[in-house]
């Protein structure tokens, strides 16, 4: 379904966050055909029955159907009329009603999967200008809500009330240019005051229940997607081999969420806040790279099954990931980040571990930054070569090189850093085993670790066998740093398949 989602998701931000100006004609039924041509591009077929009357053009009877999606499985929606009212100034006005109910329905090998979801907004028209080359969209709302009115599910003993989603934006303010030129580029911004949003599922029969609500302060969002025109929109990897690409930056100033649940006696309760954060996102034959960050989150949580509550907090959380997309012969850049800093339990929690305070309760932190090279043997969004790959018929390709850039593990009064830079040898999958031989090195530094041994030891949760065992290790591995209790090591991996710890061979 993840197409149909996609997909779905377009129809709502074009209806609902479409904008911006310029200064040229357009009449209503060069927009009405622009949008027919924007609905094609993505995939749908699009009918419904024009009436002009004077200077507005409705359409009614309004259906779109996406024919082929993910396997077996097809969509269409039903909406109700729309006008284009031409202004007399070479602008136009769409007038959406202010409810709009969208029906849709999904047929799939499991049967089909029905509902209907209200848009509704304060009524205001979204105003549009340009040429019939490049259109811009203008539209400011007070309030915009959309929410699952009803859902029937298949062979599912659940009301179609039982699930409930909404999300509301107060002050919402929006601007989409549309270029269609050699291929189709959209341009969008948009700006909320306030995004808030609900989900809940209530069974009664099963005694089961569960709700999620949140929101946002501050909204934008910037982006800019790139559509070719001529190829099926349903084949990703053609459509990338093309020229599609799609990038984008949503952040947000602060927000808040909560999550409960019921399960018989069972409960479940989380609510956190955070001081803002931003998602970005960009995609095209070069690769795909997601980068997440929140700043300064606190949660608190609740359970049946805990003694006590539980309140965390984090000053940074975030997660990076760049790959590779395309089949290529050439090397290929990837990267993987992870940020979890200054991560803090409350001292109840310690209390139970470390009833005296002989341990250091400062906040833990976890980092790493990976960089590297490699082939990619299989498109990404082909579904039938990944369905090779899963099932061992294709190998996905090759690994090259890997950069440690930055680690960090520091917790309990311990800390490792390190950085390496290795290199793969795939014509050598006998060295080490079926994995290509690497070469390069790594350099290490532990701070504090024979004193965090020596508190355990005393605390009773590490036995001086098991210590004398990890302080042998470290011997082996690493030599006496600069600092008190510190330790260093360079492990070196040479191209004949040594492997040497600080010059002394290991292997």
């Amino acid at each position: 379904m993840s197409v149909f989602l996609a997909r779905s998701s377009g129809v709502a931000i074009v209806m609902a966050f479409s904008a911006q100006a310029a200064l040229a004609d357009v009449t209503a039924k060069d927009v009405w055909s622009d949008w027919k041509s924007y609905m094609t591009a993505t995939g749908y077929t699009v009918n419904g029955t024009e009436t002009m009357s004077g200077d507005t053009l409705t359409i009614s009877d309004i259906s779109m159907a996406i024919p082929v999606m993910e396997e077996d499985t097809s969509g269409t929606f039903t909406l109700p009329d729309i006008k284009f009212v031409e202004n007399g100034d070479g602008t136009v006005n769409i007038m959406l009603p202010a409810e709009m109910p969208i029906m849709f329905k999904i047929d799939g090998p499991e049967g089909p999967v029905s509902g209907t979801v209200l848009y509704s907004h304060d009524g205001s028209p979204m105003l549009v200008s340009g040429d019939a080359d490049e259109m811009t969209y203008d539209y400011a709302s007070g309030l915009m809500k959309i929410a699952l009115k009803d859902l029937t599910v298949p062979d599912a003993d659940v009301p179609k009330e039982a699930i409930k989603v909404s999300m509301t934006l107060t002050d919402v303010v929006t601007k989409t240019i549309m270029s269609n030129a050699d291929s189709r580029t959209y341009n969008q911004t948009m700006t909320s005051e306030t995004l808030n949003f609900e989900a809940s599922i209530d069974v009664p029969d099963d005694g089961g229940s569960g709700a999620f609500k949140g929101a946002m302060q501050g909204v934008n969002f910037t982006g800019i997607t790139t559509v070719p025109n001529g190829l099926e929109s349903t084949d990703m990897a053609a459509l990338l081999r093309g020229g599609f690409s799609a990038e984008g930056t949503f952040d947000f100033a602060s927000g808040n969420s909560a999550i409960n649940g019921q399960d018989g006696a069972d409960t479940f309760a989380l609510d956190s806040t955070s001081e803002g954060g931003t998602i970005a996102f960009d995609m095209g034959l070069d690769g795909l790279t997601y980068d997440v960050k929140q700043n300064r989150t606190e949660t608190n949580i609740t359970s049946s099954d805990l003694p006590f509550p539980l309140a965390l907090s984090m000053a940074e959380a975030g997660f990076k990931l760049t790959m590779p997309v395309a089949k290529s012969d050439e090397e290929q850049d990837f990267a993987l980040g992870l940020v979890l800093r200054d991560f803090d339990v409350p001292e109840m929690l310690w209390g139970m571990v470390d009833p005296t305070g002989a341990l250091p309760h400062d906040p833990a932190t976890i980092a790493l930054d990976l960089a590297g090279k490699a082939k990619l043997a299989f498109d990404f969004f082909d579904p039938e070569a990944m369905a090779e790959v899963e099932n061992g018929e294709q190998a996905p390709g090759e690994l090259h090189a890997l950069t440690v850039n930055s680690l960090e593990i520091s917790a309990a009064g311990a800390k490792l850093t390190g950085t390496g830079d290795f290199a793969f040898n795939n014509d050598d999958l006998s060295t080490f085993d079926g994995m290509p031989a690497p070469s390069g090195e790594a350099n290490l530094t532990l701070a504090g670790a024979n004193t965090l041994l020596d508190k355990l030891i005393g605390m009773g949760l590490v036995s001086d066998s098991d210590a004398m065992g990890a302080r042998m290790m470290m011997g082996m591995l690493a030599v006496p740093g600069d600092g008190e209790d510190t330790l260093t090591s360079k492990i070196e991996v040479t191209e004949d398949g040594q492997i040497k710890a600080n010059g002394q061979r290991i292997k």
